[in-house]
């Protein structure tokens, strides 16, 4: 399906978008971006076109020779470089043969772990650091896919939700939901695990939150922390289990879209 777009001013053509006469047309189905004139059509369904400063979630797919490749749903593997991550303890130094041997002790094959995009590569792959101690291998909690082009961009990606449950909104479509940690832990470069028994209260959370993202990326809207908020305040009045059904995701989405509206947001 094509969307038209009509102008009065002169705007600049961008991806997803062709010129018809003096139209322009989508040609592709998806969400308009706008920056100043430039006008983008980002594709629902499309593999994840990573960009400098993005937040990822990924897996470790291999650990090769000082690198780590790591699925990120973009259309090649990215790589973590060795010399791209914090050492254990938070230690600065160069990395030596010994780091090398004992890459696997760090990450390993399956291991999730969040990280900014650093470059891009000509063919389109990206090299990811995790240098940042918010960055780093991921603990307890669970991996919620959707399309890339539902997460929105903002300032921080990070964000501790009032019902006690953390989540990460990469920007490459994984969704990272996990308990909020009571206490700071020291600094230990992003590899310290908690292992904690998570609570049944807790889980509740986890489950009803996962939920309304499905929810959310089934109704095609975008997800950011303050919709994500409002769809879980609005699902209180079901059970968790219940909110996948089509007429409670509806009633819930509907009085989150309207809450959105009101606002503005």
């Amino acid at each position: 399906m094509v969307s038209k777009m009509t102008f009065k001013h002169k705007k600049c053509r961008g991806h997803g978008t062709y010129m018809d006469d003096d139209k322009l047309l989508a040609s592709v189905a998806g969400v308009v971006e706008r920056v100043n004139k430039l006008i983008c059509v980002k594709a629902l369904r499309t593999r994840y076109n990573g960009e400098v400063g993005d937040v990822v979630i990924g897996r470790i797919l291999q650990v090769g020779m000082r690198r780590w490749l790591v699925e990120t749903h973009s259309k090649l593997n990215s790589i973590l470089m060795l010399s791209s991550v914090n050492l254990p303890g938070g230690e600065l130094r160069r990395r030596s043969e010994e780091d090398e041997k004992m890459m696997r002790m760090y990450l390993k094959e399956g291991d999730l772990i969040s990280a900014e995009v650093h470059s891009v590569f000509a063919d389109g792959s990206l090299s990811l650091h995790t240098r940042s101690l918010k960055y780093g291998k991921l603990g307890q909690g669970t991996l919620v896919q959707v399309s890339p082009s539902l997460i929105k961009r903002r300032k921080t990606h990070f964000h501790n939700l009032p019902c006690g449950v953390s989540i990460i909104l990469g920007n490459n479509g994984f969704v990272w939901i996990y308990p909020t940690a009571m206490e700071k832990t020291e600094k230990t470069g992003g590899y310290e695990t908690d292992l904690q028994p998570v609570t049944s209260a807790d889980r509740e959370a986890i489950a009803r939150l996962r939920n309304c993202v499905l929810a959310l990326a089934h109704h095609r809207m975008l997800l950011f922390d303050t919709s994500i908020l409002y769809t879980y305040e609005a699902s209180q009045k079901f059970s968790a289990k219940y909110i996948p059904k089509p007429e409670v995701m509806t009633e819930i989405i509907e009085i989150a879209r309207g809450r959105l509206e009101r606002e503005g947001t």
